[in-house]
């Protein structure tokens, strides 16, 4: 029985007060029943034209300009792999890899066709090779680059993880297959230098790589894979090695050698001396060597500009049909009969 003040009878014939629920309660009860406020618009035929129309408008000029971006980059890609070889090994490029008592040497010579502006990026880049295979990746000990010889537990670096009873510093197969070609560059008899400082992220060089860990038996005996590093330098200044251990995610990938940082000018003849040593024959894969500009996008790629071009096309034609369909059929606006909740009630 209720009584006056907000408390009511028991069973027994005392009185007990009502508790009313809190805010809280009250809050948390509309969300878990999905009645909060919520902003539902009623979007009419004109508006979802006009919303794609305007859409449409906006993206083909960004991707225009994207384009526009993109073919601004000069870029300059040779395969270098097949050329390189010999041509009695041409048949059989497995056994010119793998034998070392036939130079590697191998000259290039480029004809540069338009201006490249400084700063030219260097790249390498490898195809069909899949650094992101579950077994390459997982092979790798990322606290042992920071810490070396103070971490035991260096498992997780099978199948190359130790020699002599020593952990291999850095271990495991990314480390092992490190990129070892070699290139250097020459314009009218004079060597043109290219840097291969700060080409590394620098929250790798800091974080990542320990600056007292030293590769003092890396690629020994029957433990040679690719490249070899310098064992009187650390790993924080190895940054060739820093950017081969930040792995890909396509079989065909680019990684950074180094900055050319003169301009290039257009027809002008450029020699390459190289060191052809990684073996991408064994399994199919290509060698390119690439140089390349940049700008305010980035690198060359049209996919971005491509992309909105598309988009904003499929819009405004979407835009075109939406209004076709209206002007041919028009929906009654504020009609009753074609809410939901009436064509609801209708169907029962």
């Amino acid at each position: 029985m209720e009584m006056e003040g907000g408390s009511s009878l028991g069973s027994g014939g005392a009185v007990q007060p009502i508790s009313f629920p809190s805010w809280r309660q009250r809050v948390f009860y509309k969300f878990t029943q999905q009645n909060l406020s919520a902003c539902k618009p009623a979007l009419s035929p004109t508006l979802v034209i006009t919303l794609f129309l305007l859409m449409g408008i906006a993206f083909v000029p960004v991707g225009l300009i994207c384009l526009r971006a993109s073919e601004n980059v000069e870029e300059f890609v040779v395969r270098y792999d097949i050329e390189c070889i010999p041509e009695n090994y041409r048949g059989n490029k497995v056994a010119y890899i793998k034998d070392e008592t036939i130079s590697k040497r191998c000259t290039l010579s480029i004809k540069m066709l338009n201006h490249m502006k400084a700063p030219i990026y260097v790249y390498y880049e490898l195809d069909n090779y899949y650094q992101n295979h579950r077994r390459y990746v997982k092979s790798r000990s990322d606290k042992q680059l920071l810490h070396g010889l103070q971490l035991n537990d260096i498992s997780s670096c099978l199948p190359v993880e130790s020699h002599n009873g020593l952990p291999v510093v850095p271990c495991g197969l990314i480390a092992w297959s490190f990129f070892n070609d070699t290139f250097t560059f020459h314009r009218k008899a004079l060597n043109l230098s290219v840097n291969r400082k700060n080409i590394s992220w620098k929250s790798d060089r800091d974080h990542k790589f320990g600056k007292d860990v030293y590769p003092f038996n890396f690629q020994n005996d029957t433990l040679v894979g690719g490249g070899k590093l310098d064992p009187s330098i650390p790993l924080n200044e190895q940054e060739d090695l820093i950017v081969w251990m930040r792995v890909a995610a396509l079989p065909k990938f680019r990684k950074l050698y180094g900055i050319i940082e003169e301009d290039l000018d257009a027809d002008e003849l450029l020699t390459v001396h190289l060191m052809n040593n990684y073996n991408t024959y064994s399994f199919g894969g290509k060698k390119n060597l690439v140089l390349t500009t940049s700008n305010w996008l980035g690198g060359k790629n049209s996919f971005l500009g491509i992309s909105y071009i598309a988009t904003g096309c499929c819009s405004i034609l979407a835009s075109i049909l939406f209004a076709l369909i209206h002007v041919k059929n028009p929906r009654p606006q504020r009609e009753p009969s074609c809410s939901v909740w009436s064509r609801k009630s209708s169907s029962r």
